[in-house]
């Protein structure tokens, strides 16, 4: 019973970091031009970044969304196919 859970629980944060990364890199890699353009420029506008970032993240959210839901529902339908195995 522990080892099941230890084992869900495992594969639960790994998919979280899996499904999270195309965002998070994508925020991170547009945040990292735009600072090194305002750095170059000498523009301080700290609302400079959000705007491209939000823009940016949901354009990858909208491309990898069907990925991560069928990965997210061959998940839950795995760890609910183990909850007849508990005892």
């Amino acid at each position: 019973m522990e080892q099941l859970v230890i084992g869900l629980t495992k594969q639960a944060l790994l998919l979280i970091l899996i499904l999270s990364a195309p965002a998070m890199i994508t925020a991170m890699a547009i945040g990292f031009v735009i600072s090194l353009f305002q750095a170059v420029t000498q523009v301080q506008e700290q609302t400079l970044t959000f705007v491209p970032k939000i823009i940016a993240t949901f354009i990858v959210l909208g491309i990898t969304g069907a990925w991560m839901l069928a990965t997210l529902i061959r998940f839950t339908q795995a760890v609910f196919s183990e909850i007849p195995t508990i005892r």
